[in-house]
């Protein structure tokens, strides 16, 4: 006897579809029709899953982002030695992304404006992951959020204004002078130690606080405030 193929067999293998007509095709060649005919199922099966087209392209989205994060974030766990370096390397991964998937990586962006999915927000905690070793090497002139956000805005942009021009019109300098030019913005000039601003060692030290030893939850929570203040008070 044939054995049924479970729901979330049948699902991979619609969103697989997708994905691959999505690559090949745009979001336009993304019909009900034509996945449902490249996955070998009925046309109301992929309403019962998806809802619409809409839940569809949002499932195929969700499904190559976790894919690209989750290797991320196995480098990320990986990674060793310059932290400058590792920022750099996840850079320049997610601009080799994004310049790969230009469909996909559209669609995301489109879908951002009502809040990020859980792989983006996953990403966004792997490169907080990143920031988090140059703030611990007393590398940043600013907070660990504004870094986060910095880094996080200059890639995203860069890769929009990448994928607005024709590929042979691209800059190919563009990605790492946008990169030069925030690293500029937010690593300080050398690891804090006696004598540098007060701004990179209270950011080194905030660090530290979730692992002092002999405090309350509560009191670490009134000292990250603290420091959180006098961070963005200078």
């Amino acid at each position: 006897m044939r054995e049924v193929p479970s729901r979330d067999d049948v699902r991979a293998g619609v969103v697989d579809a997708a994905a691959r007509l999505l690559r090949d095709e745009g979001a336009d060649g993304v019909t009900t029709r034509a996945v449902a005919q490249a996955a070998g199922v009925q046309a109301p099966t992929i309403y019962r899953l998806f809802g619409d087209k809409d839940g569809l392209l949002d499932a195929v989205a969700e499904h190559v982002m976790a894919s690209y994060v989750a290797s991320k974030t196995a480098s990320a766990q990986d990674a060793g030695g310059d932290p400058v370096e590792g920022l750099r390397s996840g850079w320049r991964t997610h601009v080799d992304f994004g310049l790969a998937n230009p469909e996909l990586y559209g669609l995301m962006a489109a879908r951002a404006r009502s809040g990020p999915s859980p792989a983006t927000a996953a990403g966004i905690e792997v490169l907080r992951t990143r920031v988090r070793r140059l703030a611990a090497a007393g590398l940043l002139r600013v907070d660990e959020q504004r870094a986060l956000m910095m880094v996080h805005a200059a890639g995203h942009g860069t890769v929009l204004a990448l994928l607005a021009q024709p590929e042979q019109d691209r800059d190919p300098a563009l990605s790492e002078a946008m990169l030069d030019a925030v690293l500029g913005s937010v690593l300080a000039d050398a690891p804090a130690a006696p004598g540098t601003s007060t701004t990179a060692i209270a950011v080194t030290f905030a660090t530290a606080v979730p692992d002092l030893p002999g405090l309350t939850a509560a009191e670490r929570a009134l000292m990250t405030e603290w420091i959180d203040r006098a961070l963005r008070t200078a």
